[in-house]
């Protein structure tokens, strides 16, 4: 039993070992973006497309909340398309997450909306926005949507989570499951094991090669899945927090894109289109063959764009 427990330790320490060299061939790495400072800590920025400028026709931005262990990167794809389109876009590294500093605890809804609110208050961002949410961030765009409706002109919900979601038979299950998943990611990136897949399992989503680079970098970061995992205990509690706010003003364009068929929980859909049946002005579309985060990559995430283009229509019949 001695030889067998030396035995895997030297296996790991090995494992850790390829790892890091793996790793670090990739040489210096300087993520895109920029850092801006919401009061003594900076989050990482990541806007593309044309400057906004303060005329009444143009587009307005759409701001980006990325989902679980998400961040700005996870937008890359779908940032490169609407740019090719003139559209502007923002999304961000979340406290703890990626490239931007920590910030206080717990990192519930609430914490990660007052980091959002003084961001775009210090980015010089101009509003209102087109909110775009994947998975869990469905629960930050409906509490942001609450507190700031000035700042918001329409939503587009990708795999979105809904806040009524947590009182739906199955959702308790999944949410134990995916925190014990979490914390053993936390524990595992933050020893190194995690280093040796760098290069096969950071980018699920099917990114540029900058934001792919990006994902594998935070893919095997202890940092940022230790501050991923508290925001996954944290789910709950968001929950309560997003199902306090109003529902969405029934007047803004809801756009509700799903992985057809192949979602992360496919039973929910009904939940996530709540949002855009409550609109006047709804779209649904489900794509097939894509998953709860290719849906997000460069070959399913046009329909995201789709998404967009029918906020901008309906905002532009308005006028």
């Amino acid at each position: 039993m001695r030889r067998m427990l030396i035995g895997l330790a030297l296996i790991l320490v090995a494992w850790i070992g390829i790892g890091g060299v793996m790793a670090a061939s990739a040489g210096p790495f300087t993520p895109s973006g920029r850092y801006v400072d919401i009061g003594g800590r900076k989050l990482r920025l990541v806007c593309a497309g044309p400057e906004n400028t303060p005329t009444p026709n143009d587009k307005p931005t759409v701001w980006m909340e990325a989902g679980a262990f998400g961040l700005a990167a996870d937008f890359a794809a779908i940032q490169e398309k609407l740019t090719a389109k003139g559209i502007r876009s923002c999304a961000y590294d979340r406290a703890g997450m990626g490239w931007s500093d920590a910030g206080p605890q717990p990192r519930d809804a609430t914490a990660i909306v007052e980091d959002l609110e003084k961001l775009i208050a210090a980015s010089g961002e101009r509003g209102p926005f087109i909110l775009m949410g994947h998975s869990m961030a469905g629960l930050h765009t409906r509490l942001f949507a609450g507190r700031n409706s000035t700042k918001v002109a329409g939503l587009v919900l990708i795999e979105a989570t809904t806040p009524e979601q947590i009182d739906l038979p199955g959702t308790q299950k999944f949410l134990i499951a995916f925190t014990g998943i979490s914390r053993l990611a936390a524990v595992s990136a933050s020893i190194g094991t995690t280093l040796p897949l760098y290069w096969s399992s950071g980018d699920r989503i099917g990114l540029p090669p900058q934001g792919s680079a990006e994902k594998r970098h935070a893919y095997v970061s202890g940092r940022h899945a230790r501050n991923a995992a508290n925001e996954v205990v944290n789910w709950p509690r968001s929950a309560a927090e997003a199902k306090l706010a109003p529902a969405y003003d029934p007047a803004w364009p809801v756009a509700v894109i799903v992985a057809g068929g192949h979602g992360l929980v496919s039973d929910w859909n009904d939940s996530r289109r709540v949002p855009e049946k409550a609109s006047r002005a709804g779209y649904f579309e489900a794509v097939e063959g894509s998953s709860h985060t290719s849906v997000l990559g460069r070959t399913y995430g046009d329909a995201a764009v789709r998404g967009v283009e029918h906020v901008l229509a309906h905002l532009a019949s308005m006028n």
